[in-house]
C-alpha cells in the first residue's frame, strides 16, 4: 500500500508540490511564532524593567542601631548574612552606613535641623565634586544645596550633634557634591537622601569608629540584574524573595523588597506577548488548514478514482484511508522539514535577534513540537476530506466530472462563521479588543464578508454568464461561467478576501502604532530632546539657558511641577514656538506669548550692578526708622534684604553695601519694607555707587503703576507725589510694597476642568510664591504637553518674578530643538547647569515599541504575509486541479470553431477576474471590519490615551495592501496558467 501511495505521489508531482508548499507555510508560521514569541517576550519584559524607576529594582537590607567598633567588619558581616539569606546570582551589593545628627543654625535663630552623617561605597564616583573626596574621619562632602542654604564652603568647619551622643562633633568641609545620577540605582536607598531639611554629609567609613557615631544604621543595597528581573532561565526571583522575607524577619533585619509591582508588570507583558503571537499564529494556521482541506478536495479527483478501483478489488475502508494518508505524508513531511529553517529565518528577520543562548534549545524543541502538531492536524484534515469523498458509490468515484453541487454543508459552514464573527464583534465592542473572541474579531469579520461576497459573486456570475452566452458575447460568458461553476472558486475567493483584509488591517495597525508612539513621545516630553538639569533656582535656570542660547532658537528653560493642584508647566514663552513640538490639541501656540505681550508694563528699572545701594528719601516725623529693600540676583536667583537703619526725620540719603550685586548680571529691585509698621516716608530716588548710576529717579519713583501691594492681607498705602513715592503704614496698613515687573494677573492656559476653588473670574494659584497669586485664563485647551489633560501652562519669567526668592519646587528642564548639538550642551554646563538626564522623543518612541501588544505587531505583519502566500498558493491549487478539464474544454471549443484568442481569453480571464475581485473584496472587508471590530492602533499597556489615536486605515495603507495583493496573486496566477496557450492550440 505504501508503494502504491509513493507511486501516486510521483505521478502527481504538481499537486504534491502545492501541498508541500502549504505544509511548509504552516510549519514556517509555527516555527516563527515560537521563536519570535520567546524572543520578544524577554525583550518586552526587559523593556518593562528599564522603563520602571530604579527604586523598584533595588532590594535593600537595613540593620538599625547596632553598636559597632569595626565598621568595615560590621558591613562585611551584614553583606555575608544578606548573601546567605537571599542568594542571588550575579549581584554586586552597595554597602553604606548612616547616623542621624542635628545641625544648629546659630546665625539664624538657632534652628535645629536634621543632617545625617553617612558613608557609601564609591560615593565620589557617583557625584560631581568641587574640592576633594573625604579622606579623614573629620572630613566630609556636603551637597551644593547645603552649601547654599547654610553658607558653608570648602575648608570651613561646622558642628553637628549626633542623636543620643554627648557633645558636638567637629567636621571639616573637604568638598561640595552634586549628585550626577539621581535617577540611578545608587541613590534609591532613602537612608542616603535628606530625611529632614538638609541633605546628608558623606565621610569615610573610619569616622564610624568614633564613639559619637558608634550606632549607625547599616545598609546593603542590591541592584537586581536585568536577567533575574525578566525571569531568564526560568529563575523565580519573586518566589526566592517571598521565601527570604521570614528569614530576614527572624534575623531582625529590615528587608525592603519593592519589586512586587514590577513582577506583575513583567508577567502581564509576557501574557500580552503570548496572546498577541498566538492570535496572529492561529489566524494563519486556520487559513492554512482550511487551504489544505480545500486543496485536498480540489485535487481529489485522481485519488477518488484510485479509491473506486480499490473498492472494486475489495479493499476495506481502512486500507483506503491508509492509501489516502500515505499520499499526504510525503508532502507534509517535506513541508515540515523545509518550514523549520524558513520559520527561524523569518523570526530572525523580524525579531532582530534569536532567543538568548539558554532559551535556544527550548525554542528549537517547542518549534519541532509545534510543527508536529500543525502537520498532524493538516494530515487529519486531508485524510478526513478524502475519507468523506470515499464513502461515495464506486460509480460516483470513477466519474471524471464533478457531480451536481450540494451546498447544504457549505451553507452550514458559512452560517457558522458569520455567527462566530457576530459573537466576536459583540465581545470586541463590549469587553474590549482583548476579551475572548474579540482578539480574532477583525479576521472573523473579514472571513464572514469574504464568504458572503463569494456567494454573491457566484450568483452574479451565474446570471451574467447565461445572459452573455445567449447574447453571443463569448469572452464574457465563458469567463463568468468559469467563475461560477469551477469547483472551489468561491472558497478561494474568500481566502483572497481574508488575506488582503488581514494585510491591510495589520499594516494599518502597524503604521498607526508607529504614529501613536511618536505622538505620545512628543506629548510626554514636549520637545525633540529634553534635559533634566540641576540649578540653584528658576532664575538661575532661565539665565543659564538664555546665556547659552542668546538667539532663542535652540533651547528653552522649563519647570514642571506635577505636585501642584492643578499641575503647572512654566516655560520661557518667548521661545515656545521655536522649541516645543506643538500639536493642534494644545490650541494656538501664540496664546500664552500673546497674553504676556498684551500686558503693558512700565519700563523695567535698570539692574543694580554697583557695590553700594543709595536711596534718597524724606522721612516724616514719627515715620519708620528702618527701610528694607528686597533684592534678587538675576543670575543666581538668590534673594536677600538690605536695611537702611537709623533714619532721621527730614531729607537724607541712606546707603548700604550690596557686594553680591556687583557680580554680573546684577540685582533687580523686588520691593520695599517699612519698620516699624507706622508712619510714613517718601522715596525720592534710587541709585548705586561703584559705579555711580541712577536706577530710578523721582519721576519714575512717583509712577504708582510701577508698584503694587501684596496679594493677601492689609496693604501699605502708597501715592505718587512730585517728590517721589510716598509710603505710609499704621496699625491697620501693611508694611510691604513690590515692584511691578511681571504681568498681573499672571496669564495661564488651562487644560481640563477649572479647579473647584476658582469662582467666576476669581482665579488663583498657589505656585507663584509663598501666597496665592491671581491668574488670568488666556486660553482653554483639552491637552497640554507633559501635563496631559489637566494642568496650567504659564510663563516662567513671570512666575519667577512674582515668586521672588520663594522655593517653588518642581523639576528643572531644558527643552532643545532638533538641531541642538554638543556645543550647546557644553554651553549649558559652562553656565552652571548640571545635566541629570537626557531624553529624546525618538528614544522614548523606541522604548514604547518594545512593550506589550506593540512588539507583536511585527509578527502580525509576518502572519498576514504568510496568509497572503497561502491564498496565492490556492490559486495554483485550483489551476492544477482543473488543468485537465480546462484543457479539454479549450480543445472542444477550438474543435467547434472558436478562435485561439477567445479560447485563451476564456482560460486567462477567469483567473484574472478572481484575483481582481478578490483584492477588491479584501478592501471592502477591511472597510467593514475596522469599525465593526473596533480596530485601533495597538493599545499601550498602561492604558495611555491622552490624545485620540490615529486612524488605522489611510489611503496609502489601502493602496499598499491592494498593490501587494495584486502583485502576489498576479504572480501566482501567471504561473498557474502556464501551458494553456499550447493546450489551446
Amino acid at each position: 500500500m505504501y508503494f502504491v501511495s509513493w507511486g501516486a505521489v510521483r505521478r502527481r508531482t504538481t499537486q504534491a508540490a502545492l501541498l508541500t508548499l502549504l505544509a511548509a507555510l504552516a510549519a514556517a508560521a509555527a516555527t516563527a511564532g515560537t521563536v519570535y514569541g520567546l524572543t520578544v517576550a524577554s525583550r518586552a519584559a526587559g523593556a518593562e524593567v528599564t522603563s520602571r524607576p530604579a527604586a523598584e529594582q533595588v532590594i535593600t537590607v537595613h540593620q538599625d542601631g547596632a553598636a559597632v567598633s569595626d565598621p568595615r567588619a560590621a558591613l562585611d558581616a551584614l553583606a555575608a548574612t544578606t548573601r546567605d539569606l537571599l542568594p542571588l546570582p550575579g549581584v554586586t551589593p552597595i554597602l553604606g552606613a548612616a547616623q542621624d545628627t542635628f545641625y544648629t543654625d546659630v546665625p539664624h535663630g538657632s534652628a535645629r535641623t536634621g543632617m545625617a552623617v553617612a558613608y557609601r561605597d564609591d560615593f565620589c564616583a557617583h557625584v560631581r565634586l568641587t574640592g576633594a573626596c573625604p579622606s579623614t574621619p573629620d572630613s566630609v562632602a556636603i551637597s551644593a544645596d547645603v552649601s547654599r542654604r547654610i553658607g558653608l564652603k570648602t575648608g570651613d568647619t561646622f558642628e553637628v550633634r549626633p542623636d543620643g551622643a554627648v557633645g558636638p562633633l567637629q567636621l571639616r568641609v573637604a568638598g561640595v557634591y552634586v549628585v550626577t545620577d539621581a535617577a540611578g540605582p545608587y541613590w534609591t536607598d532613602p537612608l542616603f537622601r535628606a530625611q529632614g531639611d538638609l541633605d546628608p554629609v558623606f565621610t569615610t567609613l573610619s569616622a564610624f569608629s568614633s564613639p559619637q557615631l558608634g550606632r549607625p544604621t547599616l545598609s546593603v543595597a542590591t541592584p537586581v540584574p536585568l536577567a533575574l528581573l525578566r525571569g531568564d532561565n526560568n529563575y523565580d526571583l519573586n518566589g526566592v524573595l517571598n521565601a527570604a522575607g521570614p528569614r530576614f524577619a527572624a534575623a531582625q533585619l529590615d528587608l525592603d523588597n519593592p519589586t512586587g509591582e514590577l513582577f506583575d508588570a513583567v508577567l502581564a507583558d509576557r501574557r500580552t506577548v503570548i496572546v498577541g503571537v498566538l492570535v496572529a499564529l492561529a489566524q494563519v494556521l486556520v487559513l492554512a488548514w482550511f487551504a489544505l482541506g480545500l486543496a485536498g478536495r480540489l485535487t481529489g479527483r485522481d485519488r477518488r478514482a484510485d479509491a473506486g478501483l480499490l473498492k472494486l478489488r475489495g479493499t476495506t475502508g481502512g486500507g483506503l484511508l491508509r492509501l489516502a494518508a500515505g499520499q499526504h505524508v510525503v508532502p507534509l513531511a517535506i513541508g515540515a522539514v523545509a518550514g523549520l529553517p524558513a520559520g527561524i529565518a523569518a523570526a530572525r528577520l523580524i525579531a532582530g535577534e534569536l532567543p538568548v543562548r539558554a532559551e535556544w534549545w527550548l525554542a528549537l524543541l517547542v518549534s519541532v513540537a509545534a510543527i508536529l502538531v500543525v502537520e498532524l492536524i493538516g494530515l487529519l484534515v486531508l485524510t478526513g476530506v478524502d475519507g468523506i469523498a470515499q464513502r461515495a458509490p464506486v460509480v460516483v468515484l470513477l466519474q471524471r466530472v464533478s457531480g451536481a453541487r450540494r451546498d447544504w454543508r457549505s451553507r452550514f459552514v458559512d452560517v457558522f462563521f458569520v455567527a462566530l464573527a457576530a459573537g466576536a464583534v459583540y465581545q470586541a465592542r463590549t469587553g474590549g479588543p482583548d476579551s475572548g473572541l474579540g482578539v480574532a474579531a477583525p479576521g472573523l469579520v473579514a472571513l464572514a464578508v469574504g464568504l458572503l461576497l463569494a456567494r454573491f459573486l457566484r450568483w452574479v456570475a451565474d446570471r451574467i454568464g447565461g445572459a452573455a452566452l445567449r447574447a453571443g458575447r463569448l469572452r464574457l460568458g465563458l469567463t463568468a461561467v468559469q467563475i461560477s461553476r469551477q469547483p472551489g472558486t468561491d472558497r478561494v475567493f474568500a481566502l483572497l478576501v481574508v488575506a488582503v483584509a488581514l494585510l491591510a488591517l495589520t499594516t494599518g495597525g502597524l503604521a498607526a502604532g508607529r504614529s501613536e508612539r511618536a505622538d505620545r513621545a512628543d506629548v510626554e516630553l514636549g520637545a525633540a530632546r529634553v534635559l533634566t538639569v540641576a540649578a540653584a533656582s528658576r532664575t538661575a535656570l532661565e539665565y543659564a539657558v538664555r546665556r547659552a542660547d542668546p538667539d532663542g532658537t535652540q533651547a528653552m528653560a522649563v519647570v514642571v511641577d506635577t505636585t501642584a493642584e492643578p499641575p503647572v508647566l512654566a516655560v520661557d514663552s518667548s521661545r515656545l514656538a521655536a522649541i516645543a513640538r506643538w500639536r493642534p490639541e494644545y490650541g494656538p501656540v501664540t496664546a500664552l506669548p500673546d497674553a504676556v505681550a498684551a500686558v503693558h508694563l512700565p519700563p523695567a528699572a535698570p539692574l543694580i550692578t554697583g557695590t553700594t545701594l543709595a536711596v534718597a528719601l524724606t522721612r516724616n516725623a514719627g515715620g519708620p526708622a528702618l527701610l528694607g529693600a528686597i533684592l534678587q540676583h538675576e543670575g543666581t536667583g538668590d534673594g536677600f534684604r538690605v536695611e537702611f537703619r537709623g533714619l532721621r526725620p527730614g531729607p537724607q540719603t541712606a546707603t548700604v553695601a550690596v557686594p553680591s550685586c556687583a557680580v554680573a548680571p546684577g540685582c533687580r529691585l523686588v520691593g520695599w519694607q517699612l519698620f516699624p509698621g507706622a508712619g510714613g516716608l517718601t522715596i525720592r530716588s534710587v541709585g548705586q555707587q561703584s559705579p555711580m548710576a541712577v536706577v530710578l529717579d523721582s519721576a519714575r519713583m512717583a509712577e504708582v503703576s510701577r508698584w503694587r501691594a501684596g496679594f493677601t492681607g492689609v496693604v501699605a498705602r502708597m501715592s505718587g507725589t512730585p517728590a517721589g513715592l510716598a509710603l505710609r503704614a499704621d496699625g491697620t496698613n501693611g508694611t510691604e510694597v513690590y515692584a511691578v515687573d511681571a504681568p498681573l494677573p499672571v496669564p495661564v492656559v488651562v487644560a481640563g476642568t477649572r479647579p473647584d476653588q476658582w469662582r467666576f473670574d476669581d482665579a488663583m494659584s498657589g505656585r507663584f510664591g509663598g501666597t496665592t497669586t491671581p491668574v488670568r485664563v488666556a486660553a482653554a485647551t483639552a491637552v497640554l504637553p507633559v501635563l496631559g489633560r489637566e494642568g496650567l501652562l504659564t510663563d516662567l519669567d513671570a512666575a519667577r518674578r512674582v515668586a521672588g526668592d520663594a522655593d517653588l519646587g518642581g523639576t528643572f528642564q531644558v527643552w532643545l530643538a532638533p538641531g541642538a548639538g554638543p556645543a550647546l550642551i557644553d554651553a549649558l554646563r559652562d553656565n552652571g547647569l548640571t545635566v541629570l538626564a537626557d531624553r529624546t522623543a525618538a528614544a522614548r518612541s523606541t522604548a514604547l515599541a518594545a512593550q506589550g501588544r506593540v512588539i507583536t505587531s511585527s509578527f502580525g505583519l509576518l502572519a498576514a504575509g504568510l496568509a497572503l502566500v497561502v491564498a496565492a498558493a490556492m490559486i495554483g491549487v485550483v489551476a492544477a486541479a482543473e488543468r485537465e478539464p480546462q484543457l479539454a474544454m479549450l480543445r472542444a471549443l477550438r474543435t467547434q470553431g472558436l478562435d485561439t484568442g477567445r479560447a485563451l481569453t476564456a482560460g486567462y480571464a477567469g483567473t484574472a477576474a478572481l484575483i481582481v475581485f478578490g483584492v477588491a473584496g479584501g478592501l471592502l472587508a477591511t472597510a467593514v471590519a475596522r469599525p465593526l471590530a473596533a480596530v485601533t492602533a495597538p493599545p499601550f499597556p498602561d492604558g495611555w490615551r491622552v490624545i485620540p489615536p490615529p486612524g488605522v486605515l489611510s489611503a496609502p495603507v489601502l493602496a499598499a495592501a491592494a498593490g501587494i495583493g495584486l502583485a502576489v496573486f498576479a504572480l501566482a496566477g501567471r504561473l498557474s496558467v502556464r501551458g494553456l496557450r499550447g493546450g489551446a492550440r
